[in-house]
């Protein structure tokens, strides 16, 4: 038998049973579309916790107060420690150091804004006019907090607050009444949408003094630290761990932490997962492999007197055993292609349901469900394939 007899045979067999056909390629491209869409999700989560992280801005570092223990409890330190608020002060001495280019001190809390018999809940960020840099964050309208007037009461807005308080009517200049206080609106933030449990269109931005003032606290939330360059980072770090400690009264009680190291540990913890859920969804495709191998048998012994013909008419085992395996490699393949489509759907489905989430699956997933779903499909074909050939001719016609 040439390659295309063996091809035709393996294609007239196929669909001479086309429920049997059917039932073995859906069991097949589920496999395949289930190891799709699973890694597509998770890759996308990934790529979604990256890229969030990455629009705080470049070469970051994070002062939090508190320290993050992982020693357990030391009863020494329950008596000795004496754990310090952040200061507007600290973050002005943070900036002093070598390898610091700018700090941004943060205060956070929530208000209500009003204007024009308008009211809304909005999220308060205190900070000053470096945070506007440090974050690489666009103006649609007017100027950011002054550098020279710290306790000015003025506010930039996000784009969603001028939209639902002004209209189509600049806020730029208007009096908004924050809590029970007044500030003049000076700036507009573009649109940039949800950003680590924060939306930045939702947002007033004050100059840090008249947030603590608000709130009345003189604590901070965070410090955020930007280094001089990416290979600075780290001295960054150690620096500022160094000025805090040392304002402290010798107590390291706060946590330092980079931008780089959050990104590596959530990217780790998230391609885990994916490779994770690309193997048990793999499974599935494990099971239709088993299913092909017993229709396939069930198909021999169907088959049995066309087996016997073709032997008695000079086909030797070999020809045999490879148009049984042309027909199983056959329906995994329209499994594996069609399975593909289903998952490219259903991917394009989650991205159509959540626009923010980037779930395209990695091309190695893609590869190696296709490759799977083939290679399972030759795999569990084997023994059919084997039986038929071993078959005696005479006795396969006696079947007849």
């Amino acid at each position: 038998m040439t390659p295309l007899d063996t091809l035709r045979f393996a294609t007239r067999a196929a669909t001479g049973y086309p429920l049997r056909t059917f039932l073995m390629v859906l069991a097949m491209s589920i496999g395949v579309a289930a190891v799709v869409v699973l890694t597509a999700l998770g890759d996308g989560a990934r790529r979604y916790v990256v890229n969030e992280f990455a629009s705080l801005g470049s070469n970051l570092v994070i002062v939090l107060p508190g320290r993050s223990e992982t020693g357990g409890f030391n009863p020494a330190n329950a008596v000795t420690s004496t754990p310090r608020d952040l200061t507007v002060d600290d973050a002005h001495a943070i900036t002093r150091a070598p390898a610091v280019l700018r700090t941004a001190p943060l205060t956070v809390g929530t208000s209500e804004a009003a204007w024009g018999g308008k009211l809304r809940d909005v999220t308060i960020v205190g900070t000053t006019a470096d945070y506007l840099k440090l974050r690489r964050i666009d103006l649609a309208l007017g100027r950011f907090l002054p550098a020279e007037d710290p306790n000015a009461a003025v506010a930039v807005i996000g784009a969603k607050i001028q939209s639902e308080l002004f209209g189509a009517e600049p806020g730029i200049g208007k009096v908004l009444r924050i809590g029970d206080r007044r500030v003049r609106v000076i700036g507009v933030l573009g649109a940039t949408g949800q950003g680590l449990g924060m939306n930045a269109d939702e947002v007033v931005i004050l100059p840090v003094a008249v947030a603590q003032a608000m709130f009345d606290t003189n604590t901070l939330f965070r410090i955020l630290v930007e280094a001089k360059g990416r290979p600075l980072i780290e001295q960054a770090k150690t620096q500022t761990l160094e000025i805090v400690k040392a304002r402290h009264d010798g107590e390291e009680d706060v946590t330092v932490i980079t931008q780089d190291a959050i990104l590596a540990t959530f990217d780790r913890i998230l391609g885990t997962l994916t490779y994770g859920v690309a193997g048990i969804a793999a499974i599935s495709l494990a099971v239709a492999g088993i299913l092909v191998m017993n229709v396939m048998l069930v198909a021999v012994a169907q088959r049995t007197a066309e087996i016997g013909l073709l032997k008695a008419l000079g086909a030797p085992g070999g020809a045999i055993r490879d148009a049984f395996l042309a027909e199983a490699a056959l329906l995994s393949a329209t499994g594996a292609l069609l399975g593909y489509a289903l998952g490219q759907l259903g991917a394009f489905g989650l991205r159509t349901a959540m626009p923010a989430l980037p779930a395209y699956p990695p091309d190695w997933a893609v590869i190696a469900a296709l490759g799977t779903a083939l290679a399972t499909g030759l795999l569990f074909g084997v023994m059919p394939a084997r039986r038929a050939a071993r078959l005696d001719a005479v006795q396969a016609l006696a079947k007849r």
